[in-house]
């Protein structure tokens, strides 16, 4: 495929995964009566969902390594599509929650690819603003959710819900496939990049069968204590995850080809921006939960209040993105994810002292702006840090880490609000996303520039062919009948982001 249309399936697979999340929530009251449904049944069509995603995210991303994340990404949207109307259609809640599982499978497939086909499609120097792009889209879904979910359950009933995502999961699912053999048909006789290849047919990658199974018992048990946290199954669920962890991390060493390539795994700043990622998401979305008990339950707002006055961290979040692509070309991702990290911690404290819902909108706002500059910073370093090949299993791991920490956050906002009051969480929330901050710097800095150069410019280096490329000239590949006939000055095609 070629970049606009990689772009746009990724903004668009982003935000079918997005949006599914946010108008379900407020679908499940309606969906419960008129199931006649448990409380517990309608857990499970989020908690089910979540499982199979979870556990199944770093495979997908192999998959999408060994035959393309076009292929995965496409598989996945139209899976998505098919069982989104399966839902739609289901006669009771048991089958709504076997279909919401399948949907998870197929979303699985699609997230990492919404990744590694950017990856694979753009240099690495110019990834920053397609993740803001991506980082943007969540953000809006995220906003628009709630409010098409209330609308269209209101209006139509709970099944429209999932029948929103229906035609962008068929239609870039389609273009998808279309795409990748146009693309094979008109370069044919052009030689292909190795990430046009990986994007096109992947590479002789091993898929590593048994570390895939290990790691996902794992992260499955690991999601389901979290979400069931007291009782028998919890603490069965939180030893079976110890245990399968254990078991992954030996096979993982003695493997010849392991699930988790070395090239991943072992970088410093990749593990750095997940663990960031984890511990932002945990302290956004745990945040979030406890401000809907401390507006509705100790301010008295309805449900319709509490979400108006939480728009400004969607807003935030959407408008931080195009300017975190900025701070990171100007300061590193080092300085960027770091000063973010604080903004988000500060507004997490504003919310637990806030009086009223003018300083919650602002804390909101803060913490939006510090969680979506976290996200396209770390997002963009595991991408960009991580090898070509390895695309897939990257955008599985940070895949990973986004549906891991909402749900620890979840669960830490639970027992702290049992234990010591409803504002309690957002204090020590805070405090976690700070202890976090040392693993600012494993992160890189700014780019080094070569004395008396403008920022903006390069330091000189040898071209392809190893011969000097003077200062100011562009780094961007120039090709005449197929071969590179070297530098050549900057033009409007270039892009040094």
């Amino acid at each position: 495929m070629n970049r606009p249309l990689t772009l746009a399936s990724s903004v668009a697979g982003a935000m079918v995964v997005a949006l599914d999340g946010t108008v379900l929530t407020v679908a499940q009251p309606t969906l419960q009566r008129d199931l006649d449904a448990s409380f517990a049944q309608v857990q499970w069509t989020s908690t089910g969902y979540l499982i199979a995603v979870a556990s199944l995210l770093v495979f997908a991303g192999r998959l999408g390594d060994r035959y393309g994340h076009r292929r995965t990404f496409a598989f996945g949207m139209l899976g998505f599509g098919a069982a989104s109307v399966g839902v739609a259609l289901a006669p009771g809640v048991g089958w709504v929650i076997g279909l919401r599982v399948v949907q998870g499978v197929f979303g699985a497939l699609l997230q990492p690819a919404t990744l590694g086909m950017l990856r694979a499609a753009y240099p690495a120097e110019a990834l920053r603003r397609p993740i803001a792009a991506r980082t943007a889209a969540i953000g809006l879904a995220a906003a628009a959710g709630p409010v098409l979910g209330g609308a269209l359950t209101t209006g139509v009933g709970w099944r429209s819900v999932f029948l929103l995502n229906v035609v962008p999961a068929l239609l870039f699912g389609t273009l998808a496939l279309g795409g990748g053999k146009r693309s094979r048909a008109t370069t044919s006789s052009a030689p292909q990049t190795p990430s046009e290849t990986a994007t096109e047919s992947g590479t002789a990658t091993s898929l590593d069968i048994p570390g895939a199974l290990w790691l996902a018992v794992a992260l499955a048990c690991l999601v389901h204590a979290l979400v069931t946290p007291s009782g028998p199954a919890g603490a069965l669920g939180a030893v079976a995850a110890v245990v399968a962890g254990a078991g992954f991390v030996r096979h993982e060493r003695r493997a010849p080809a392991p699930l988790l390539p070395p090239g991943v795994v072992g970088s410093p700043a990749i593990g750095a921006a997940l663990a960031l990622l984890v511990t932002v998401s945990a302290a956004l979305n745990g945040g979030l939960f406890a401000c809907v008990y401390v507006l509705q339950d100790d301010l008295g707002l309805t449900p319709l209040h509490t979400a108006l006055v939480s728009l400004p961290l969607a807003a935030s979040l959407v408008a931080a993105a195009p300017v975190s692509a900025v701070l990171l070309r100007r300061s590193g991702a080092r300085s960027t994810v770091a000063g973010a990290t604080a903004v988000l911690a500060s507004g997490l404290l504003v919310l637990a002292a806030a009086p009223g819902t003018a300083v919650f909108s602002t804390g909101f706002a803060l913490v939006g702006a510090g969680f979506g500059t976290v996200m396209v910073a770390a997002t963009h370093v595991v991408v960009r840090k991580s090898p070509v090949e390895s695309a897939g299993v990257a955008g599985g791991l940070q895949q990973t880490a986004m549906n891991v920490g909402p749900v620890l956050g979840v669960a830490s906002a639970t027992v702290l609000m049992g234990a010591a009051g409803t504002r309690s969480p957002l204090v020590v929330l805070a405090v976690a996303a700070v202890t976090a901050l040392p693993f600012c710097r494993a992160l890189p800095g700014p780019r080094p520039v070569a004395p008396g150069l403008p920022a903006a410019v390069p330091a000189a280096a040898p071209d392809p062919l190893g011969r000097p490329v003077p200062a100011g000239r562009s780094d961007a590949q120039h090709i005449v009948g197929a071969v590179e006939r070297g530098s050549f000055g900057p033009c409007l095609r270039d892009d040094g982001v």
